[in-house]
């Protein structure tokens, strides 16, 4: 028999954070992320998301044993600008289809009670986190930032009677591949064409800079599907957290004229440096993770916005162009572009024109409530 209980209490709110350290421990290709960001996910006087949302998470039991978890989340700030009336479930880990099943079925009585039609994700626990599940590309470890899942998750969630309603690609650009030399030129003329001056952040006001880049991203993606643009308090806190991993050489924005029209940032790939530290960092993780920092060899490239007044300039692979130099010359491997609208042909076709592979894709469900 299963037995799904909503968290309460520390101690119950730690099995849950533990859950999936204990699932996947040893596991080749799943990352550990550090558990006092995972404490703090759950934390309502240090998330600012818990301004706008009620999350309430779930976990199942089975004689006497925790044998999974999920999350119900309830975003107020995207149901004001996209009316669908749903509730989110995320943070899903389970030991088989029927205990899946059965923390769906908890989040949908929690959407129920809440008058919600309708149950979308996984959203960990919103677009601007980490989002979707895997769903091909599992040889391979994520990058920071980026979830891991079994393959036969899949299953668990179609077998609960929900269907894809969209897929985030993740591209990803190896060094070691020939390179198109067409695309160098392609960049070179849209630099010269429009005047085009590249910048690295400034260091001298680092918060401030990350600050206009999230509002450059933002006013980039309000448009797209699903997006909700962060609130100040959540960008300040994103801003805070991304300063303490930035190499200001690959933070770059593009400016015409003298205006600041496009934004790329693109940051060291951590979980190269957190395998095998179980999440923790003290007293001994910190060593092995400062002793290995150095071997660092690939990037993500987390954000990239152009305001929607330059979007057909094609200063995108400009951007890519300029970064993929400096990522090279610093001896990196590889870079991921991630992730991306499966429709979003204005990043997807110059990512494949520029030599780029789409090597992962990540799912999101939704169920519509009888």
């Amino acid at each position: 028999m299963i037995d799904v209980v909503p968290v309460s209490g520390r101690a119950a709110l730690r099995d849950f954070i533990d859950f999936p350290y204990r699932k996947y421990r040893g596991h080749p290709y799943w990352v550990p992320p550090l558990r006092l960001g995972e404490h703090e996910r759950f934390n309502p006087k240090k998330n600012p998301f818990y301004e706008h949302a009620d999350i309430q998470p779930f976990l199942a039991r089975r004689d006497n044993r925790t044998v999974g978890r999920i999350a119900a989340i309830d975003d107020r700030a995207h149901e004001a600008v996209h009316h669908d009336n749903l509730v989110a479930f995320g943070f899903l880990e389970a030991d088989d289809a029927e205990i899946a099943k059965a923390l769906l079925q908890a989040v949908e009585q929690w959407a129920r009670a809440r008058g919600r039609t309708a149950v979308r994700g996984p959203l960990n626990p919103s677009l601007n986190d980490t989002a979707g599940l895997l769903v091909d590309g599992f040889d391979d470890a994520p990058m920071l930032l980026m979830p891991y899942n079994l393959p036969e998750y899949d299953g668990y969630i179609t077998g609960a009677g929900y269907a894809k309603v969209k897929d985030l690609y993740a591209w990803i650009y190896d060094f070691n591949r020939p390179q198109d030399a067409r695309v160098a030129d392609i960049a070179e003329r849209v630099r010269k064409r429009y005047d085009v001056v590249i910048r690295q952040i400034d260091t001298a006001h680092m918060q401030a800079e990350i600050q206009n880049f999230l509002d450059i991203y933002a006013a980039a993606w309000k448009d797209n599907w699903g997006f909700v643009p962060p609130s100040p308090a959540e960008s300040a806190y994103f801003a805070k957290e991304l300063k303490q991993i930035l190499d200001p050489d690959f933070v770059l924005s593009a400016e015409i004229q003298g205006v600041r029209v496009a934004c790329a940032v693109a940051v060291p790939d951590l979980n190269q440096v957190l395998k095998g530290t179980d999440g923790r960092l003290f007293p001994k993780g910190i060593f092995r993770f400062l002793f290995r920092k150095r071997l660092i060899n690939q990037g993500r490239l987390l954000l990239l916005g152009v305001l929607p007044e330059y979007q057909r300039f094609g200063l995108m692979p400009l951007l890519v162009q300029d970064l993929a130099v400096r990522a090279a010359r610093r001896g990196a491997k590889r870079v991921e572009f991630s992730w991306v609208l499966e429709d979003n042909v204005d990043i997807n076709q110059p990512a494949e024109q520029s030599g780029a592979v789409r090597y992962k894709t990540y799912r999101i469900y939704q169920k519509a409530l009888a």
